[in-house]
């Protein structure tokens, strides 16, 4: 099978292919901006990212040569198909979207701008003026009609990818957008769906998982596992390598967990010396299974190349890694890294955290993205049961105190009157 240009193929364990665009080195030297990026192991997902990242190569590779910039890689200027690719060389995408989340909207951007409209012409070719609010919420009509059904989320995703691209490319060409109604995309009414709560998984699963790995080899997925648990930093920081040994028991007992969606630094307190002087160690069973990892380098989470060269894991390899170990210790499916996460961001919720303790441990920083990951919990249902219980039986004493005393204040009057 031919491969993209550009594009080179890895053979993972388990004998599935990944594939990672690669500028050659020579272009490097002449200062290429197009970056190098993991492209997954899907074949047709692969393939149209690759197509975007060579018309953005051969775009620059013109300009430098100083050709003029014709071709495929370049749309109609002001066209759909144009906003886009603007969008995509925006810092907005570069900056702000993780690169394992660009696959997901790359597949976006092409359902968008591949729908056709009701005189058989694509929505890309249109010119970016023509697209009115009544044009837009036909467009989402379309988005969400699927041949099993309607696609709500998908719809939804669409929608909000196109009111930012709008957004962020009027910002920087505002003649080519209509004055009046320069974001057709506002107040698209989109149908109600019930959102899907994201898995989490518990402590004992975590730790489950973690001590198999580690007998089994798979020592850097273990650790990973237990991190996200633990110190609540996101999967793809930590197999990225933005979790240090420089961070860990370096002068003082604490982590450091770089949050980089957040632009967050947390330094975890690992443990606490009582006044008697009996030291609290807070995480003993994680810092024995980090204990196995190896010190390839200063990241915790690299793997060995060769002798004495290591790297950071691709997400895409701990993510087979992931699924061969939960089947090999019986976990359910939803067992992630992200689950992990969230089995560890609900634990702070189980323990009756205020929302600016968990904040500070999570390092979230409003209060709407924290309460996302507080799940329902029966530990949480039956917390807040039981304290709505004594709250009822608390006024039903105070009650019964108040009429006792009311009662006999009435009897001590009927007394006095008899008396008199």
């Amino acid at each position: 099978m031919e491969l993209p240009r550009h594009v080179i193929p890895k053979v993972l364990a388990g004998g599935r292919t990944a594939y990672y665009y690669n500028v050659p080195t020579k272009y490097r030297a002449l200062k290429c901006p197009i970056p190098n990026e993991p492209l997954g192991s899907d074949y047709a997902k692969m393939t149209a990212r690759a197509e975007t990242l060579n018309g953005l190569f051969d775009e620059w590779d013109r300009q430098r040569k100083g050709l003029p910039i014709t071709g495929v890689s370049m749309p109609k200027y002001g066209t759909v198909d144009w906003l886009f690719r603007e969008y995509k060389l925006s810092k907005a995408y570069l900056e702000k979207v993780a690169p394992r989340s660009r696959p997901n909207y790359e597949w976006a951007m092409q359902e968008i701008c591949n729908t056709l409209t009701k005189k058989g012409d694509r929505v890309g070719d249109r010119p970016v003026k023509s697209v009115t609010p009544r044009g837009a919420d036909k467009l989402y009509d379309r988005f969400i009609a699927g041949s099993k059904g309607e696609r709500l989320r998908t719809g939804e995703k669409m929608t909000l990818l196109c009111r930012k691209a709008w957004r962020v490319v009027h910002r920087l060409f505002p003649d080519e957008f209509p004055r009046d109604i320069p974001n057709p995309w506002l107040g698209v009414t989109m149908k109600n769906r019930v959102k899907q709560t994201k898995h989490a998984v518990t402590r004992d699963q975590v730790y489950t998982f973690a001590h198999g790995c580690v007998e089994r080899g798979e020592v850097e997925a273990a650790a990973v596992a237990v991190i996200c648990f633990e110190w609540l930093q996101r999967p793809e920081n930590v197999i990225a390598g933005h979790i240090k040994w420089t961070g860990y028991r370096n002068g003082k007992p604490t982590i450091r967990i770089e949050h980089h969606k957040t632009g967050a630094t947390i330094d975890h307190p690992l443990e606490e010396r009582l006044p008697d002087g009996t030291v609290v160690r807070f995480y003993e069973e994680a810092e024995e299974i980090l204990a196995h990892l190896k010190r390839r380098g200063v990241p915790m989470i690299l793997r060995e190349v060769e002798e004495g060269k290591s790297k950071p894991f691709a997400f895409s390899t701990m993510q087979h890694i992931v699924q061969r170990m939960r089947k090999k210790l019986d976990l359910p499916n939803i067992f992630t890294f992200d689950a992990c996460r969230h089995g560890g961001m609900t634990e702070l919720e189980e323990a009756e955290l205020t929302e600016g303790q968990g904040r500070a441990l999570s390092a979230h920083r409003t209060q709407q993205s924290y309460a996302g990951y507080a799940k329902r919990t029966e530990s949480r249902m039956l917390s807040a049961t039981r304290k709505r219980h004594a709250h009822r039986l608390a006024n039903e004493t105070a009650t019964a105190v108040q009429n006792a005393a009311g009662e006999g204040v009435q009897n001590e009057k009927s007394g006095a009157i008899k008396s008199a």
